[in-house]
This record gives structure tokens, sequence and C-alpha cells, in this order.
């Protein structure tokens, strides 16, 4: 496995500092996720490589995307590992590093540390198995927010649907029934992850430049009970990792459309992407 990082596209940039100067550390994954992140980091088996005849009946967004993100003859790995670093809305925004593995559609696990009243916060959120959790800690024993169960695990799978374009070989796979959309900048990608499928719009640009995804997302966002809201991410810039090319900059969050400005909640940085 090799890991790459950015060499063109928008200007890279420094990992920002926490109070007192120092860079937040990047999270090794907790040990209680240890067996599910090496599952999901198993190196994709015998995979085919990119050729124009890979896109053969796509929708024309879909199309210009992938052959604007994969090189040709690229194989088509179907895992990525991330390390980003960004600003998580908790009450207000807070810097963040994180580590994330990313195997859509089987699952993730996404481990961050962070500050909150200039202590650390650490622990990860993850699909895998079939179910999903969360479990945040304070000093790594206090704890902050945890949940599992059944509207979790939904919640959690919704996620995986939203970011299966940043693997970009993931949009050929069994797991992904394309449509088209009545705007030629978009294209509907209907993503079984579990149980479930989600209707996820991916929208592109005329260039092949990934713009947004969005589907509908259970969730419980304005703390009234479950159900299924707007959610979306914004892709802004772009960075060459290896053979593919990703959004540079993520921004994430509820109510995607009129309602965005209250329900954005993240905002990050890929620093690096390891395909295998």
């Amino acid at each position: 496995m090799t890991r790459f990082i950015p060499h063109h596209g928008s200007h890279a940039t420094t990992p920002e500092r926490l109070p007192g100067g120092a860079p937040p550390a990047v999270p090794a994954p907790p040990g209680r996720v240890r067996r599910d992140w090496a599952a999901l980091a198993a190196p994709t088996v015998s995979p085919a490589r990119f050729a124009p005849h890979i896109t053969d009946g796509l929708p024309a967004p879909v199309t210009r995307w992938l052959a604007h993100a994969i090189a040709p003859g690229a194989p088509l790995l179907e895992t990525v590992e991330l390390v980003t670093h960004g600003e998580i809305r908790m009450g207000t925004w807070r810097r963040f590093r994180a580590r994330q593995i990313l195997a859509p559609p089987r699952g993730l696990v996404w481990a961050a540390r962070s500050h909150l009243a200039g202590l650390p916060v650490s622990g990860y959120d993850r699909y895998s198995g079939g179910t999903g959790e969360m479990r945040w800690r304070l000093l790594r024993a206090v704890p902050v927010m945890s949940g599992s169960g059944p509207d979790v695990t939904r919640s959690a799978a919704g996620r995986v649907a939203c970011e299966f374009p940043l693997v970009p070989a993931t949009a050929r796979g069994t797991a992904v029934r394309w449509e088209p959309a009545d705007d030629d900048r978009q294209a509907v990608a209907h993503v079984s992850v579990g149980r479930e499928e989600f209707a996820v719009t991916v929208r592109v640009s005329p260039s092949g430049r990934l713009e947004s995804a969005s589907l509908l997302r259970w969730g419980d966002p304005d703390g009234r009970g479950y159900g299924k809201h707007p959610f979306g991410a914004v892709f802004e810039g772009e960075a060459r990792f290896g053979d593919f090319t990703l959004p540079r900059t993520v921004r994430a969050g509820w109510w995607f459309g009129d309602r965005w400005p209250e329900g954005e909640f993240i905002r990050f940085t890929v620093d690096e992407a390891a395909y295998r």
C-alpha cells in the first residue's frame, strides 16, 4: 500500500493550530474498533483497470466525473484511508484532526481528536458489520457522547452512502445503480448499504469536477426525534492522490438547501489519501 499526498489542484494547507501552538495529533484507530478497521482496510481483490468502456451506459455527468477522477489504466481500488483536518461544530466551531478508513458500501471508521474547554476529546464514529456506533470521551476517560442501536445504524449507513464519491471506483460497483436526472449536471446513484438503498444525487461540473452529493438521511439533527432529513456535502477545490483526483475540501451537514447555514456542522481538508 502506498500513501500519497496531493501534488496538484488547490494549494496544500497546513494543519490548523490549537491553543499553545501545537498541531492536533492525527489519531490512531481506537482499540475498540481496530478489528473493524483492519477488516475494512483489506486490499481490493484483483481490481480491474480503468478504461473508457467502464463507463458505458452511465449518465453523462457520471462519465465526465469518472474520466476526470480516475487516471487511465488505474486499478479500480475500492478502499481509501484518509487523513484530514478541519472544524466541527460542537456548540461552537472547533478544530479537529481525523483518520478514516472508508470502504463503501461495507462501511467506515472515522477516528478524530479535538478540544473542548481546552481539554482533549477523542473518539470515533463507525458503520461496520451491519451496525453503527459512536463513542466520544474527554481525556480518554469521561464519556461525552455515545450511541448505538437501530437509529444510529441507519444514520451511519446514510453517511457511508453519501461519502461513496470519495472512492470513485465504487461508482461502477455492484452496490451502485445509476439513473439520469433532468439536469445534465446531475445523476442519481441508488446505493445499497446494509438492508437499505439510498438515493444519492451527485452533481458534476461540465469539466468533470465533483460539486456535491445529497440524500435524505436518517437522523435527529434538531432533537425532535429521528426521521429523514435532507443531508449533503459540498466539494470544493481538487487534489490528486496517486491515480485519483478528489475534492480538496468538504463541507457537510443537515437540511441541505434552504437551511444549510443552520445545518452545516463539519468542514475538512483532505491531507492524505491512500487507496488499496
